[in-house]
């Protein structure tokens, strides 16, 4: 429980990443050190009841990945991202900060001005890996590799509508370019990663041919692209399953949200095998785009958050969303993972009173790990009197459980008419307070309506006085 000694609700300006103007006036913050009772079972109390299986794959690299950050490369494709440079390197930074294993810039080749971007970020001395994205061609590889990157990601349609709409080439064709730019890449002793693009509409025989034939080479990486969202987890498992048992080297899967799989196939991937996964900064990219950074990271972290917590800088996740959310103008989405203002905040009286007994029973994330506080709603026809309680100590007023009950009563009836704020909540509370220690009978309407109303008009005379003194 945590102790305010301040009366007066807190104004809450920006909640867990998410402005807002009043959200103050209807929640109260509760500690993150809520203690929960000493029972046979506290032990397990931070234990995380659906993390990895002990089953699980032993191909699984759920707690052994790497993320490749794609904002300043697939999120340039959000149909309000603009960066001009000063914003690339801020976000380069922050992604840093939060300890993304590579950052991955659009291709040197798109313009002139993406070039000098590159450069400017690979001069950084970042303690993350810079690599860039280009098409398989040998005019695109030349000028990745005069930038300082750390490593150049190749792609090439594989599917039958890219190979006759977009490209025309055949898979002979194909092969024979990605060999040669690989080749080119690794003589310069940098990274490379070939990827197909449309991989799960593309021919499985041709798939493993080509992976076959570029792992030989000795690419570092191959991906998997889902460039539609058309995939679901089970052909997911089964295609990375089917190609970790194909190539030695590492496996990269990139995963479109079109029809809201993407964060589930990353998972899924990483259970067949996989290695690398591409995100961007609250999944910004081409149409409805890829795994969210934080989605995917809250995800990781219900499965292993040792593994997660030691590797990553998880309360610097809100400062890269906020600052991404300005650079394109959107607003984070209210059920954003993590960040949202609602991702910790408790409304029914059935999970306030469990969430400040112990807040797991509630919560498969801890906010805390993340930044952030959690809340509980109290003002609304749902409540339930231990959060009333809660509420009442907080203030420091003296009142019974049955006395919490019949303001909680009072409160339910005021909210069938409109939800109250915080500081309908308190005024309630300080009138059962200073009733019973006078003797007067709250129980009738008459009296409890006479004294709100007193209590109301006084703490109006205070403010009035206040501002009377402050000028």
């Amino acid at each position: 429980m945590c102790d305010c000694g301040d009366q007066r609700p807190t104004k809450m300006q920006r909640v867990n990443g998410e402005e807002t103007q009043d959200l103050g006036e209807s929640h109260v913050a509760v500690g993150s050190a809520v203690t929960a009772p000493k029972t046979e079972n506290t032990a397990l109390a931070g234990a995380q009841p659906f993390g990895a299986s002990h089953y699980s794959d032993f191909l699984s690299n759920v707690s052994n990945f790497k993320i490749i950050e794609s904002t300043l490369r697939e999120g340039e494709q959000f149909a309000n991202a603009f960066f001009d440079t000063d914003t690339k390197v801020r976000i380069a930074k922050a992604l840093d900060e939060f300890g993304v294993d590579c950052i991955e810039l659009t291709s040197p080749a798109a313009s002139e001005q993406s070039r000098k971007d590159c450069e400017t970020i690979c001069k950084l001395g970042l303690k993350t890996k810079v690599i860039t994205h280009i098409r398989c061609h040998m005019d695109d590889a030349r000028i990745a590799v005069e930038t300082g990157v750390d490593g150049v990601d190749v792609v090439m349609g594989t599917s039958k509508f890219l190979r006759e709409y977009s490209h025309g080439k055949d898979m002979m064709y194909i092969t024979k370019s990605a060999i040669e730019v690989i080749e080119f890449v690794k003589s310069k002793g940098i990274e490379i990663r070939f990827s197909t693009e449309d991989s799960f509409r593309s021919d499985l025989v041709d798939l493993l041919s080509i992976y076959q034939a570029v792992d030989k080479v000795g690419v570092n990486r191959v991906g998997i692209a889902d460039t539609v969202g058309v995939a679901n987890p089970r052909q997911v498992y089964d295609l990375v399953r089917t190609l970790r048992g194909v190539v030695g080297c590492d496996i990269e899967c990139h995963f479109h949200n079109d029809t809201g799989c993407a964060i589930a196939n990353a998972y899924t991937a990483l259970e067949a095998g996989a290695t690398h996964v591409d995100t961007s900064v609250l999944g910004i990219g081409e149409r409805n785009g890829i795994p969210s950074l934080g989605g995917f990271i809250a995800r990781m972290y219900a499965a292993d958050r040792d593994y997660v917590m030691n590797k990553y800088n998880l309360k610097a996740l809100r400062s890269v969303e906020n600052l991404v959310a300005d650079a394109v103008q959107v607003q984070i989405p209210f059920n954003n993972p993590v960040t949202g203002y609602c991702a910790f905040t408790h409304k029914a009286g059935i999970h306030a009173k469990a969430i400040l007994a112990n807040p797991s029973t509630y919560e498969i994330l801890k906010p805390e790990d993340f930044g952030m506080s959690r809340y509980v709603s109290i003002g609304h026809r749902l409540t339930g009197w231990n959060a009333v309680k809660s509420r009442a100590q907080q203030l420091s007023l003296d009142l019974t459980d049955e006395h919490i009950k019949a303001a909680t009563n009072r409160i339910k009836v005021m909210a069938d008419i409109k939800d109250q704020t915080m500081e309908d909540v308190d005024a309630v509370l300080h009138v059962f307070h200073r009733a019973i220690a006078n003797g007067q009978d709250v129980s009738h309407d008459k009296v409890f309506d006479r004294l709100l109303e007193q209590h109301n008009q006084s703490g109006a005379v205070e403010d009035e006085t206040s501002e009377t003194q402050a000028s």
